[in-house]
């Protein structure tokens, strides 16, 4: 359902200040003092909270391929496309020491570690979007402020209390790409790999939440350590998208366009 692109950017623009603005009609968002308290704190070897640490390694996994792939393969149209994704995997790379260093130890001052790296994670992927659906170079010019507001948003939980700006961080990608792919032509196939992505990566939110009850119906693992697993098997099929796509167009009919 791709639209003329002046009119696409319009309505992405719109779009984008409504859910940006409104995040600021809401009142703020305290981190609950219960977050740290995980159904299932079970210790293995000397590990405390020994599954919700160890269901970390599909990060690294994937985060070590992700980056091996990059460095190794030509996976792009023009070289500029891979950075987002050096970011991306870079931070899911490090959601696998900082996730597991906070459920070592469960508290605000751990969980800043594995806010921090998570961010990059989501910029990266967004950037990695807007560089596909709208252009290259509005994927590098977007792409340093992006992770600058990722950033900042978990220095302002910690400085405030206040989780808006983190909420919108995670939120804002899962809205606006979908909407980017309604609006936009791909510049590759197997764009629906990025929903499925994005569809594991709701699901992942939905263990977290019932963490407990998962737990309590399953009892060997719970809500939270699943979490880990679905989010890293969305990093996963993205990394599985990278490899197996191909350019939509001919680039010279992408250069024509002003999408090279």
């Amino acid at each position: 359902m791709a639209v003329e692109r002046s009119l696409g950017l319009k309505i992405l623009l719109g779009v984008s200040l409504l859910l940006i603005g409104g995040i600021f009609f809401v009142p703020p968002i305290a981190q609950p003092a219960s977050y740290h308290h995980f159904s299932d704190a079970r210790a293995m070897a000397g590990v405390p909270n020994a599954l919700n640490v160890l269901s970390n390694a599909g990060f690294l996994f994937v985060g070590i391929a992700g980056l091996w792939f990059l460095f190794r393969r030509q996976l792009f149209i023009t070289t500029e496309e891979r950075l987002p994704y050096i970011v991306l995997f870079c931070g899911v790379l490090l959601t696998t020491f900082g996730s597991s260093y906070y459920h070592w130890s469960p508290s605000d001052k751990t969980l800043f570690w594995d806010r921090m790296p998570m961010t990059f994670g989501f910029m990266g992927f967004f950037g990695g979007c807007v560089g596909e659906r709208i252009s290259p170079r509005a994927g590098r010019l977007f792409l340093s402020p992006l992770v600058v507001i990722g950033v900042a948003s978990v220095f302002y939980w910690q400085w405030s209390g206040d989780l808006r700006p983190y909420v919108l961080v995670q939120s804002y990608p899962l809205l606006a790409i979908p909407l980017m792919m309604a609006l936009f032509k791909p510049r590759y196939t197997r764009g629906g790999d990025i929903l499925f992505a994005l569809a594991l990566y709701v699901a992942a939110k939905f263990c977290e939440s019932y963490d407990g009850a998962i737990y309590g119906r399953l009892r060997f693992v719970s809500g939270h350590s699943i979490k880990h697993l679905l989010a890293a098997l969305a990093s996963f099929v993205l990394l599985r998208m990278l490899y197996l796509r191909q350019p939509s167009e001919q680039p010279a009919r992408l250069a024509a366009s002003g999408r090279l």
